[in-house]
């Protein structure tokens, strides 16, 4: 073992404990990591920075425009109003009419806009029909994952993994390439969450409602607001951090992980896992509605949110045309009528883009606001990260001690299999303690060591790096759409691993099984 790789392994080392730990945002966790490489040689300037010009990354970016143009279009709250039962409801039955529906969504809009919609308009729709609420939020989560693993689109995941392919030199995945494994992963996932799931589930729990519904001040609307990662007051208390002068709205309750905070909670400092119960006026919700200082923003009660505007149409067939066009744009037929011209992704996200801005479907003087900086700094430094564990041969070595694990696996008929779920396990651990593209950058120059080592086509481990780094279904942490309905349900983080730790090792199964068959 030489210099380089050490000093790789004490890196990564450290970043996954800080990871962890939570110490900072994981976009400057992993920037700090290509720094370091740097600084060790490990990697060139120029490769430190390939990331951050990416197109994967930068498709990302303009994914999350394309979303908060159809979300602000108000389609979204229409179809799902079509959706839900009005009488004679039951949990499994409302669940069959709209959790095909939300995956099918998901698998092309960002996942998180799609919890922050249907999230409270679920909630008080089953409070109306004296239904648990807690009974749809986390299968709602698990839905709109199940439904983003079906296409190349469905989830940043997915996307960064296209693009180190196509980095390494290998032929990028189509549109629904993913959906050969994927729509069996689904119809299975959502099989168990009809059925199965909400046996899992809890109850409501009575201590939440009874802060929700006391003491309301004249005047004023009950709202839950979720705190986000920009949030300024992480870290203080409400004694330290004036929420009323900031924002004037007067603070109730604090609601984490699924449990109201009791005794002195106004000197606990607070956290981006946190729900805070205000009482405002009609300012807040115009004002902070829109705003990435917040999640979401719910009115705890009788409301539902506005439909839209008359542009909600022109939004859908911008989302049909850029679909339908990346996919037949990677047609040979069509490669051949335009050979100068590559019609991927990236392409018709850029039209679509700026035809959304220049018609107004989203804010153009705050568009910034609704991109996740954090999340493409992520990907960006994933790719540099990537990078460093193969130049270091950190990523050879490791692959080297995986097959030595089952030797019999150059020869054995099962011995993809067992790559596989190896692979499938390492990077799904990393994925729960970590975060998803994190998993994804440390777990793809594994695979195309081991591939290199067992000679072999890279292209099973790549698909299955894809399916086992958005697989975060046992803890809150991994997936930020879990956290967003932790806090909207007041669930305790073993509801999480109870109900998600089968639906984990149904899609590892799946995975594993079918990935052999569609490439050998």
């Amino acid at each position: 073992m030489n210099f380089s790789i050490l000093y790789v392994f004490f890196i990564l080392v450290l970043m996954l404990a800080a990871l962890i730990a939570d110490k900072l945002r994981p976009g400057l966790i992993m920037f700090s990591a290509v720094v370091l490489m740097l600084c060790g040689n490990i990697l060139e300037p120029k490769e430190a920075l390939e990331g951050f010009a990416n197109k994967g990354m930068i498709t990302v970016a303009l994914l999350y425009l394309v979303s908060e143009g159809v979300r602000k279009s108000g389609i979204l709250e229409r179809i799902i109003y079509a959706l839900l039962p009005l009488k004679n409801c039951t949990v499994s039955k409302a669940n069959f009419r709209f959790l095909p529906a939300i995956s099918f969504l998901s698998a092309f809009l960002n996942n998180t806009p799609v919890v922050v919609i249907f999230a409270p308009m679920i909630k008080n729709w089953a409070q109306k029909m004296h239904l648990s609420p807690t009974k749809f939020l986390i299968p709602l989560s698990y839905a709109t994952i199940l439904g983003g693993m079906c296409t190349l689109i469905g989830t940043s995941t997915n996307l960064v993994v296209d693009g180190m392919i196509q980095d390494a030199g290998f032929n990028g995945l189509s549109m629904f390439e993913l959906s050969k494994i994927g729509i069996f992963v689904l119809i299975a996932g959502l099989s168990y969450l009809i059925l199965v799931a909400p046996r899992l589930l809890p109850n409501t729990r009575k201590s939440e409602q009874e802060t929700e519904e006391g003491d309301q001040q004249p005047g004023m609307q009950r709202l839950e607001v979720m705190l986000s990662t920009r949030f300024p007051g992480l870290g203080k208390t409400l004694h330290k951090f004036d929420f009323y002068r900031h924002y004037g709205a007067h603070v109730r309750a604090i609601r984490r992980s699924g449990t109201t905070l009791r005794g002195d909670w106004m000197n606990m400092p607070l956290t981006k896992e946190d729900t805070l119960i205000v009482d405002a006026d009609d300012t807040f919700l115009p004002t902070w509605g829109d705003s990435r200082v917040f999640w979401m923003i719910n009115k705890v009660g009788d409301a539902e949110p506005p439909m839209g505007n008359r542009k909600k149409y022109f939004a859908l067939i911008l989302l049909a045309l850029m679909i339908l066009g990346a996919t037949f744009g990677e047609l040979p037929f069509v490669k051949n009528v335009f050979p100068n011209v590559k019609l991927d992704m990236f392409f018709f996200a850029c039209i679509t883009t700026v035809i959304m801005a220049w018609t107004g479907m989203f804010n153009t003087r705050k568009y910034t606001k609704f991109i996740s900086w954090d999340v493409l700094i992520t990907i960006a430094c994933a790719f540099g990260i990537s990078k460093g564990m193969i130049n270091s041969g950190f990523a050879d070595m490791v692959a080297g001690y995986i097959i030595a694990l089952a030797e019999h696996a150059r020869n054995s008929d099962n011995g993809i299999y067992i790559m596989l779920a190896a692979m499938y396990i390492i990077t799904n651990l990393f994925t729960e303690l970590i975060t998803n593209n994190a998993a994804a950058a440390l777990a793809f120059p594994l695979a195309v060591g081991l591939s290199n080592q067992l000679g072999c086509d890279p292209m099973p481990f790549f698909i299955c790096i894809c399916f086992a780094a958005s697989a975060s279904f046992s803890t809150p942490i991994g997936y930020q759409t879990n956290l967003i309905v932790q806090g909207v349900g007041g669930y305790k983080f073993v509801d999480f691993v109870r109900v998600g730790l089968p639906l984990n090792l149904i899609v590892f199964f799946i995975s594993v099984f079918l990935i052999p068959l569609f490439y050998n």
